[in-house]
């Protein structure tokens, strides 16, 4: 977990003696009393933060050392800030001192105070009169109060209500509700005065209206996305207030108390009075009508309602205010990255709105349909659109709104287009998860999407692995499954196509020292293209899998070792583990057997990544395993490919995991106990098919350059023989002539097919006791193929007994290790 270097430091933090520890406290309060503080003191907090942390008890500070540190929080230096509270969050809380120091001193209060605050669940009392006091300060007149205290108290008790909003009351969120309100709507929108100079005249200091982002004169009331050179203490405030604005309204606006006769007779008189001054213009009642007007018309009639109904209103239309300000062109690259990141906010901030207030859906979305239709042409604004998908989600059926185009768009383009952008391949999976329970049922082509998504994943697999893991169950359904578990099994393939489609378009002309030149050179090749267009398939449908896919991982065989391809790789276990877990829940027994049929098919057809055919076979062995011990009868319908597989004999040697699994399955549930339909003829077969293998593999050595046979391969063998011999008595002969034979061999010393001694030792005490148990057909059927859900006689559980002892150690002795 820890480097070797970083080991030896918690070690010697958690080893070091008190003594030691006493005299480290004098000389670090001594670099701090002194007055500048350089990279020694920095060192020795960073040293003392490792060995309070290092420690699974909580040490206490000397006195004067735990003062000097605390005065470090409100010191200039952020460095100095961090380093106090981070020393200070892993010694014992505060104590009243240091509280009452807090509470009558507004100067040191800043983030860092109020996470040490937080990080101590003892002070909800605490931070109760605290957040009393912050209210208070904010309440006051600017000339009453400390002008750092307005800026940084917002953002204080957004971390509050954040971690504990309980810590507000009931008059509190009432009173910030209508401070909010003052500082959304009515700041100031005039520029800062600048500070005068000698030849500064009086005219020149006159102050200036506030500019729009073009350099336009702002024509309504200030947003956080007006410009000027200078800015008063209401308009950071208007700032604040929009950023924490979101988080404010989900955290006490969420249960509405507006549902009261009194709350009601308001929002109708505030209705009324919106019409009254809608029919004022006709210009607002039009659908693509200028925010502004909307925003003029209503700004005096919300005053009638209570304050958080009137919060709501102003919000929405501050919201619709940025909205129009977006439009315009930004004369900075920094004002254009503002205009986006606004523009998320504001349409986040609409869909809560629209959340607890659903007559504000039809207000809201002219406006939104609008910034669709604006933003939808330039993908470089994805980000923006993911928020007014949300909002098209939550609220387009309400409205009647035809969200097809925005789902193509989403869906479509966005993966296909932009996989490779982190910031929005996070986001875009964020808004998956949290929708993760509507999306199937409101956008219909979400679960034929999933070739798409998983370009995210093939990209950056182990940044995105855990959103896969959330979201794959939700596109597993009978119509996708067998599609989809190929899409997963090609996912190494669609990572390297989706690096030749990045190389393609970067190098032109390939360059004979790429690396990737034969691959590259095969993507570019008409002949083979449709190859990769079926990898880069926007949708699924077209077809499972590829027919000739052994050609294709053939041109991309030098991708194998590309740390891109090799960590998409790694991923795919985990995924196939959910994917099976899920289709259990949803696939008929008609679709398991095609799934395993898959399995079969596919555990040859897989690009060569290191250990990566390997990893997948021993994920198709337990999956095999489960679903024939949930749907036994599938051995039956599927006897014929699993015969075909095991009467492979090179499946031995490089599918032996597998192998073995598929040996037992048929030993195990082949039975006319676990289905009606199997008859003699099946048994016949399958005890031919395995009596071949197992004579082949023992009677010669293995294949030139291969290794000898795993003995667990040769013992399954060996009991799923038996195991069939038991069900058709007339096979007993044929298998106990093989293992007498195999004991007459092994005594011989001339056994080519097994190198080690103790292995061989193993396989023929298996064969003696299989040979033994054989000699009675009765009790080799009753042990070998126990009746299914049939209570077991007294005398199986009586440990006094040495023949259920015995009969319980040959059972054992048969399943698959």
């Amino acid at each position: 977990m820890y480097s070797h270097g970083s080991e030896s430091l918690i070690k010697q933090a958690r080893d070091i003696q008190e003594s030691e520890l006493q005299k480290f406290y004098s000389r670090l309060l001594k670099l701090l009393q002194g007055k500048d503080l350089g990279h020694e003191a920095v060192d020795s907090l960073q040293r003392l933060h490792l060995i309070l942390s290092a420690t699974k008890f909580t040490r206490k500070l000397p006195l004067e050392l735990h003062k000097k540190i605390f005065s470090l929080i409100s010191s200039p230096s952020e460095q100095f800030q961090i380093l106090g509270s981070s020393v200070l969050r892993e010694t014992l809380p505060l104590s009243d001192q240091d509280v009452n120091y807090i509470q009558n001193n507004p100067s040191v209060l800043n983030s860092h105070v109020t996470g040490l605050l937080l990080a101590h669940a003892s002070y909800t009392t605490v931070l109760t009169l605290f957040c009393a006091q912050l209210v208070r300060s904010l309440e006051s007149r600017h000339s009453e109060a400390l002008s750092h205290s307005q800026t940084y108290t917002l953002p204080i008790l957004n971390s509050i209500l954040t971690h504990r909003p309980e810590c507000l009351t009931e008059e509190q969120v009432t009173i910030l509700s209508k401070k909010l309100v003052d500082w959304l709507r009515y700041a100031s929108i005039t520029q800062a005065a600048s500070p005068g100079g000698f030849f500064s005249g009086s005219r020149s200091r006159q102050p200036c209206p506030i500019a729009e982002l073009d350099g336009t004169v702002s024509g309504d009331f200030f947003t956080v996305l007006c410009v000027g050179q200078g800015f008063t203490e209401d308009q950071w405030m208007n700032v604040h207030s929009f950023s924490i604005l979101r988080n404010w309204l989900l955290t006490y606006h969420s249960v509405s108390n507006c549902n009261s006769a009194s709350d009601a007779a308001a929002r109708l008189q505030y209705s009324l009075s919106l019409s009254h001054s809608h029919s004022l213009s006709n210009d607002d009642r039009s659908v693509d009508g200028s925010v502004i007007s909307i925003v003029s018309a209503t700004s005096s009639s919300s005053r009638v309602l209570p304050p958080k109904e009137r919060l709501r209103e102003k919000s929405f239309q501050y919201c619709q205010r940025l909205i129009e300000q977006s439009d315009r062109k930004a004369q900075k690259k920094a004002d254009s990255d503002l205009q986006k990141a606004c523009l998320v906010e504001a349409v986040c901030i609409l869909d809560t709105l629209c959340l607890e207030d659903c007559s504000l859906v039809y207000r809201a979305f002219p406006c939104i349909k609008a910034l669709y239709g604006r933003l939808s042409s330039d993908l470089s604004h994805a980000r923006v659109l993911l928020p007014v998908a949300q909002f098209y989600l939550n609220h387009g059926e309400m409205a009647a709104v035809d969200c097809e185009c925005m789902w193509q768009l989403v869906f479509s383009r966005f993966p296909a287009e932009l996989f490779n952008d982190p910031l929005l391949a996070h986001e875009f999976l964020r808004f998956v998860r949290q929708n993760i329970q509507n999306l199937p049922v409101k956008v219909p082509q979400y679960t034929r999407s999933f070739p798409n998504l998983l370009k995210f994943l093939a990209w950056d697999s182990p940044a995105m692995i855990d959103d896969f893991v959330d979201l794959l169950p939700s596109v597993v359904t009978t119509g996708t499954a067998l599609e989809l578990l190929h899409t997963l099994l090609d996912l190494p393939c669609l990572s390297a196509t989706l690096v030749l489609q990045q190389r393609s378009v970067l190098f032109p002309i390939t360059e004979p020292n790429t690396r990737c030149i034969k691959a590259l050179d095969a993507f570019r090749n008409p002949t083979f293209r449709g190859f990769f267009l079926f990898l880069l398939r926007n949708e699924a449908g077209s077809g499972d899998t590829i027919d000739r896919l052994s050609v294709l991982h053939e041109l991309l065989i030098e991708s194998a070792d590309w740390p891109r391809v090799v960590q998409c790789a790694q991923t795919v276990p985990v995924l196939l583990h959910i994917f099976f877990n899920t289709v259990l829940k949803v696939a008929d027994e008609k679709l398991l057997a095609q799934l395993i049929l898959v399995q079969l098919e596919r555990s040859s057809l897989l690009l060569k990544v290191p250990n990566y055919m390997n990893e997948i076979h021993r994920v198709f062995s337990y999956h095999l395993l489960k679903l024939c011990k949930l749907h036994p009868s599938l051995v039956v319908d599927q006897s014929h490919e699993l015969l075909d597989f095991a009467g492979t004999t090179s499946n031995v040697y490089n599918k032996e995991e597998l192998y073995t699994h598929v040996v037992w399955v048929l030993g195990e549930y082949l039975s006319l106990s676990c289905d009606s339909r199997c008859s003699v003829r099946h048994i016949t077969s399958c005890f031919e098919a395995l009596e071949a293998v197992l004579f082949e593999i023992t009677s010669s050595a293995p294949p030139p350059g291969g290794m000898c046979p795993n003995p667990r391969v040769i013992t399954t063998l060996m009991s799923a023989l038996a195991k069939l011999a038991s069900r058709s008595h007339d096979l007993i002969p044929r298998v106990s002539l093989f293992l007498s034979k195999l004991r007459t061999v092994s005594r011989s010393g001339s056994v080519a097919w097994c190198s080690d001694d103790d292995d061989l030792v193993a396989i023929v005490t298996r064969g003696e006791e299989l040979w033994s148990l054989l000699k009675t057909p009765g009790v080799a059927q009753s042990v070998l193929t126990p009746p299914p859900h049939v209570t077991k006689p007294q005398w199986h559980k009586d440990s006094n007994v040495a023949m259920p002892l015995r009969l319980q150690t040959l059972t054992s002795l048969m399943q698959p290790q």
